[in-house]
């Protein structure tokens, strides 16, 4: 297994290094890349349950970027780690339309979310929502974890109140949760003129855009009958 990747040029360089930034102002921990037929997959943790008892769903944000070269990959790595190898090579480029060769760091083997990979295809296309409906669902969700968490507020609380609020579904948008509207807003997928298409196969949910995928594994009690 390939221990690196070659992004086509400086741009896919720093479009990856904004992408991961973003994810890790959300989730300081780890990415999943999955390499295959010269595309990177590369997959994000937003929201994910952190015990038997929290219903949260699991969102994940999704990019892809051409590959200069074939390898298979698939690995999970600390975003912190991989964060501060592109921002080297992004100091030692020029806007080039060469091919730049990423080294992957030490793989991480306990991540949980990582283990749950989305459907490749079977999608199935529900219809569209409006940019600026998601982008109002996760403002007012972020107002409210905010207003409920006082400073110095324990962990458990903490991902207590986030489930709860990430875990309703938005409105218009049955059984799509609010996280995925966080996700989709944190990651910048959201564009004003853009609309969301929104997919769907067995347990899962997909909001796509140009930018980028929000993927969504409901909660069990909220799976249809």
């Amino acid at each position: 297994m390939s221990q690196t990747f070659s992004l086509t040029d400086s741009f896919s360089l720093v479009d990856l290094r904004v992408y991961l930034s973003r994810a890790s102002r959300v989730e300081d921990g780890s990415v999943r890349l999955v390499s295959a037929a010269g595309v990177l997959a590369v997959y994000t943790a937003i929201l994910y349950p952190r015990g038997l008892l929290d219903s949260s769903p699991t969102v994940l944000g999704l990019r892809t970027f051409a590959l200069g070269d074939t390898v298979e990959l698939d690995v999970v790595v600390p975003i912190r780690s991989l964060l501060e190898r592109l921002v080297r090579l992004e100091s030692n480029v020029e806007n080039s339309n060469e091919a730049i060769v990423v080294t992957v760091p030490l793989p991480v083997n306990t991540v949980t979310w990582a283990g749950i990979s989305p459907p490749k295809g079977g999608w199935l296309a529900l219809g569209e929502t409006d940019a600026r409906h998601l982008e109002q669902a996760a403002r007012t969700g972020i107002d409210e974890v905010a207003s409920a968490i006082p400073a110095g507020t324990g962990e458990q609380l903490v991902q207590r109140v986030r489930s709860e609020v990430w875990g309703r579904p938005i409105e218009g948008l049955q059984f799509v949760p609010g996280g995925a509207a966080f996700a989709a807003f944190s990651l910048g997928f959201l564009a004003p003129e853009e609309p969301v298409t929104v997919f769907e196969t067995g347990p899962w949910t997909r909001l796509s855009t140009s930018r980028g995928h929000v993927l969504v594994r409901r909660a069990p009690w909220s799976l249809k009958a």
